[in-house]
């Protein structure tokens, strides 16, 4: 599949290669057209030159014809001259003459005339043609620059996507050896999956073939033995004491611990904030020392001294709820039976804020009043009252989703399961609310202790009293601040949580299914208790049966080593005297001592002792007695050696286990992070491949834009050519026929 993909992918870059060379083979022919079309241009420009010189030349032959033609006129006129007196002397014999040549001179000036009149008429037109002929030059020179400007820089494009395309095309190359060597190990990991597969599928239908056996035997044993599903029902299976997760409930038991921390915080900062305000309040605007304080701030100080009778149980209810989640215990919502303690000691204190906010706001107007209040304190005044009001509500909004959260605990439908995500997400947001409200308070009240810092009736007590206002401010804000994150980070964990219960993750149906599940726990893990004194119990019979074992063959053998003894003294007081009996009385003494030592001792093997005075039957039987040590004792070795190289396979396999399984994770990871870089590197590869694309195509729409607006210009200037020609054309023939 993914050697197919890259297959696929090459052929679609080489396909847009292919369209991209087509369209580079189109733009060069089009330079080539418009280098051979500025090539042309040149020829028909030093063609005009040419033109423009014979024309110039004819000029200047025609320019030396009117000169000589009027020197010639000259010459007439001095002739004419002279001709006058000797025609005055030779009047009367040269009437028919003088007539004559009046006739001849009359034409004579007219023809001047009309040739001076077309030569400056000639010279009008020669000198517009000359004026049209060089404008029309110029205008093509800086045509022609332009053009060959353009057509240098389409050449410099020309090169630069010859040179792009070039890079393109080794880049294309190597990715198709990377992807081909890439299919290789791909072909290579596919047929090693093959084999895998095949082998998973044996494997697969043996473990079918077993789990159906099984299946058959499970279900035939449900059949004869199970009286009834208590899974089928939900109310029987809210009743099913779930699988107990201690790593879960140490998890939330760390999370109400942090939850209390940060409850604890804001409690210290609330009982600071309306501490401090309350002794604000007795030394300003009206110091209590020096006159008597408004109605209004003696009630308002008032309520804010009881604030501790508010502010203290919300700290009490978390701590409640931090005791109530232990370890033995299934914590969700329905068994979480103290949060709605703490969901009443926080409407209790919203009902305090609601009451000291009229006051609060009234007596924020009553310094706004004060004869030293400016424009800048009022404007912070107004600006904390919205801030107070929003703070309220912030809390009120916060209050209505805990106690949403502490409904599943009280009445069973007061709140659906499916909602409890959307009311977890609104708590973490009215959280933020609260935090970005501690920031506007202060804020807005650092601006406020500024400016009455700078008044001249303000004192040193009361600058103190803003800056502990304003400590404490600043510790709600963090604290605020601090545990709107910290729901932000834990909302996912809450949500994945709430599932965590009976069987088929179906859910407590009500408080009271959710109170006998406990108490059915609570049964549970006494039983299983009690069957592990009961197991412990056992074992301990064990070991004392197998005591009682070793002491009544410890007995047997002690009593066989005494009647021994007793036999020997029994013989040796029937050949010995009396002295010697007392001797055989101190060794028996002896004998005696010995034996206990060995009572004492556990697992000591007994001493054979050999005395030829005793009986067969007596001798085997404390044969056998020490061989059946001997073996037991050989076995239990023999066990205790297997059993420890046993513990050290296991060991060691568990070390190479453990290895195996961090090798494992760190291939994991490092094989995640090359799948992110690879595709990081796809989509900024295609990203790259639509952008040129995307360029190339806009280039190649200018350029055809440009190849247009040339062919244009060309067309236009050949006409303007043409013109020209005809011009010229007519101008020599006119030349010529003069």
């Amino acid at each position: 599949m993914a050697s197919a993909e890259l297959q696929g992918k090459y052929q679609k870059l080489a396909q847009e290669y292919s369209k991209l060379r087509a369209q580079n083979q189109v733009l060069k022919k089009g330079v080539v057209d418009e280098q051979a079309n500025s090539a042309a241009l040149k020829e028909q420009l030093k063609m005009k030159d040419q033109s423009l010189r014979k024309l110039q030349q004819e000029m200047d032959s025609l320019t030396f014809r009117n000169l000589q033609l009027a020197k010639r006129v000259e010459l007439l006129q001095d002739e004419l001259a002279l001709s006058e007196p000797r025609g005055k002397k030779n009047k009367k014999s040269g009437e028919s003459s003088s007539q004559l040549s009046q006739e001849q001179k009359s034409v004579f000036d007219e023809d001047l005339q009309k040739k001076i009149e077309e030569n400056e008429r000639l010279h009008i037109q020669f000198f517009e043609a000359d004026e049209q002929h060089k404008h029309v030059e110029a205008e093509l020179r800086s045509r022609l620059a332009t053009l060959e400007m353009e057509a240098a820089q389409h050449q410099a494009v020309v090169d630069g996507l010859t040179r792009k395309y070039m890079e393109t095309i080794e880049k294309l190359q190597n990715d198709k050896a990377k992807l081909e060597v890439k299919s290789q190990t791909l072909e290579k990991e596919a047929k090693e999956c093959r084999l895998r597969t095949e082998e998973c599928q044996l494997q697969l239908k043996n473990l079918h073939e077993d789990l159906s056996s099984r299946l058959e035997e499970s279900l035939s044993i449900i059949s004869e033995k199970v009286p009834f599903n208590d899974t089928k029902y939900s109310q029987y299976n809210a009743l099913n004491v779930p699988v107990h997760n201690r790593r879960h409930q140490l998890k939330m038991r760390d999370i109400a611990g942090q939850a209390l921390a940060f409850v604890q915080d804001l409690v210290k900062g609330l009982l600071n904030f309306h501490t401090y305000t309350e002794q604000r309040i007795q030394i300003f605007p009206v110091d209590s020392a020096i006159d008597t304080i408004s109605p209004l701030n003696q009630k308002f100080s008032q309520y804010l001294h009881e604030n501790a009778s508010y502010v203290r149980p919300l700290e009490e209810g978390m701590l409640h709820l931090f005791e109530s989640i232990t370890e033995d215990t299934v914590t969700v919502l329905e068994t979480t039976v103290k949060l709605k303690t703490f969901s009443e000691h926080l409407t209790s204190y919203i009902c305090f804020l609601r009451k000291i906010l009229p006051y609060q706001l009234k007596s924020l107007e009553e310094e706004c009043e004060a004869s030293l209040c400016t424009s800048a304190l009022r404007a912070r005044n107004l600006e904390l009252s919205q801030d107070m009001k929003k703070m309220t509500a912030v809390f009120e909004k916060l209050q209505t989703y805990i106690g949403l959260l502490a409904l599943p605990s009280t009445e069973p439908d007061g709140l659906l399961r499916t909602n409890y995500s959307s009311v977890l997400t609104h708590v973490g947001a009215a959280l933020h609310g609260f935090h970005d409200v501690m920031k506007d308070i202060s804020k807005h009240y650092s601006q406020k202790a500024t400016i009455e810092h700078e008044l001249p009736t303000a004192t040193q007590k009361l600058i103190t009293t803003n800056d502990c206002i304003l400590s404490s401010v600043v510790a709600l804000t963090n604290g605020a601040g601090k545990i709107a994150s910290f729901f932000s980070n834990n909302v996912d964990y809450f949500v994945a949580s709430l599932s965590y219960g009976p069987k088929t993750a179906s859910g407590f149906i009500s408080p009271l299914s959710a109170e006998c599940m406990l108490q059915y726990k609570k049964k549970a893990a006494a039983y299983m208790k009690a069957l592990r004194k009961v197991q412990q119990s056992l074992e301990k019979i064990s070991k004392l049966e197998q005591e009682k074992e070793h002491w009544m063959l410890e007995a047997q053998l002690a009593k066989i080593k005494l009647e021994k003894e007793n036999q020997r003294t029994a013989d040796k007081l029937k050949s010995t005297s009396s002295g010697q009996a007392v001797g055989v009385a101190q060794e028996g003494a002896t004998v005696v001592t010995a034996a206990g030592q060995e009572d004492a001792s556990a697992k000591a093997v007994p001493v054979p002792v050999h005395s030829t005075s005793l009986a067969p039957d007596v001798e085997s039987r404390e044969d056998l007695i020490r061989n059946h040590y001997m073996a037991r004792i050989v076995e239990l070795t023999s066990q205790l050696q297997l059993a420890d190289s046993k513990s050290v396979h296991f060991y060691a396999e568990c070390r190479a286990l453990s290895k195996r399984l961090a090798l494992a994770e760190k291939s994991k990871e490092a094989l995640a992070e090359e799948m992110k870089v690879a595709s990081q590197n796809n989509s900024r590869l295609q990203d790259e491949l639509t952008t040129t694309k995307r360029s190339y195509e806009d280039q190649l729409s200018m350029m055809s834009d440009h190849l247009c607006s040339m062919n244009e210009t060309l067309s236009k200037q050949r006409e303007e050519i043409d013109t020209l020609k005809m011009s010229s054309k007519g101008n020599s023939k006119k030349n010529k026929s003069r």
